[in-house]
């Protein structure tokens, strides 16, 4: 049968194309963003790459914990590596310094390093042995603050390297994550009370807020784009916000026990954390949104990321041995399953449109 008027032909295309541009927006949450990834393979075989963060000189640099090794990479793909002096010092987190120089924590050495875009490495030693530093971020009065894991302390070290530690009042707290506050303060995640903490520049603690549920255990933190901290809640699964006063809200990663672990604010306003153990890069929008992206390596445990000087998200595979790239911003997403049965359930509705307009169409003289 024929439509019979070019208006009633008009009608129904129109009528399909809004059905599935409806149904596409309402199927949003369940997309799975088919976002291209490169990953480059490190030379040094089990190179373990833990923290990764944007050099000054358009390269990114990261640490190669079990190598013990500190590496750069270009937007091409191409590694250098440069040994670190201490002998199993297991570099873990990395940033760029208000000297211009990257910083980097060491383990196992109990060391803060430096390294300049020409590879020279100096270390400063942390004064509490046995201490633990882990992750470092430059804080809001231009110096650098880490959190001392075994040492439950909260660590500075001017550039000039002075280094000063102010013990956490609660104990056997394994702070994990650090950056600095819109409100001016270095906040700081503390994994094994399962609470957001906060410290003066000064070195004053100005309380911490405990996170709902029971099994709470918040890793990386980095301040958002809308004046809130951000952070990975690796034991929730989900991904926090908490405001200046403390008020909390957390989103449920879709992927179960995904072990969200770094989290950074990428060049297209919304916030990218790595899943461990989901094998995944997740992205979360400013109002909770959250969609995943699939690493095509197996198992490669996704752990640092950071947004490159390219504008595109970089992250660091332990297990994988290589470096990923995403570029942003991101495209539309591949349907799941369940979006898909929706826009089939919207050509059906259509289709029963065109029928109905058929039907009612007036009958040839």
């Amino acid at each position: 049968m024929m439509l019979g008027t070019v208006e009633q032909a008009v009608a129904l295309w129109l009528a399909v194309r809004n059905w599935l541009a409806a149904l596409i927006v309402i199927a949003s949450p369940c997309l799975l963003l088919a976002q291209p990834i490169n990953e480059f393979l490190i030379p040094t075989s089990g190179s373990g790459p833990s923290g990764i963060a944007a050099g000054g000189d358009g390269a990114v640099w990261f640490t190669e914990a079990l190598a013990n090794k500190i590496g750069r990479v270009t937007s091409s793909g191409e590694i250098a590596e440069f040994p670190v002096p201490t002998a199993i010092a297991q570099p873990q987190w990395i940033t760029t310094g208000p000297d211009g120089n990257l910083w980097f924590t060491e383990a196992n050495a109990g060391k803060i390093g430096r390294i300049t875009y020409a590879g020279a490495i100096t270390e400063f030693a942390v004064p509490t042995a046995g201490s633990v530093p882990n992750v470092i971020a430059i804080g809001p009065d231009g110096n650098l603050w880490f959190t001392e894991f075994s040492g439950n302390r909260i660590g500075r070290i001017t550039p000039a390297g002075v280094i000063s530690e102010f013990p956490i009042p609660r104990l056997v707290t394994e702070p994990w994550g650090i950056a600095a506050g819109p409100d001016g303060l270095v906040w700081f995640a503390e994994s094994d009370k399962s609470r957001i903490g906060r410290i003066s520049t000064s070195g004053v603690f100005a309380g911490e807020f405990p996170l709902p549920g029971a099994f709470a255990s918040p890793r990386g933190i980095t301040s958002g784009p809308d004046n809130v901290i951000w952070f990975a809640n690796a034991g929730g699964n989900s991904i926090g916000r908490i405001t200046p006063v403390g008020s909390i809200t957390e989103f449920l990663v879709p992927t179960a026990s995904a072990s969200p672990t770094g989290i950074v604010v990428g060049s297209d306003g919304a916030l990218w954390f790595t899943e461990l153990l989901g094998n995944k890069i997740g992205r979360v929008t400013t109002t909770g949104v959250i969609t995943e992206i699939s690493i095509q390596q197996p198992d490669s445990r996704p752990f640092g990321i950071c947004s490159g000087p390219d504008g595109a998200l970089w992250f660091t595979e332990f297990f994988g041995n290589r470096i990923g790239r995403i570029a942003t911003p991101v495209p539309a997403g591949i349907p799941t399953l369940a979006s898909r049965s929706l826009v089939l359930l919207g050509l059906a509705l259509a289709g029963v449109a065109g029928l109905l307009i058929r039907g009612t169409r007036p009958s040839a003289a």
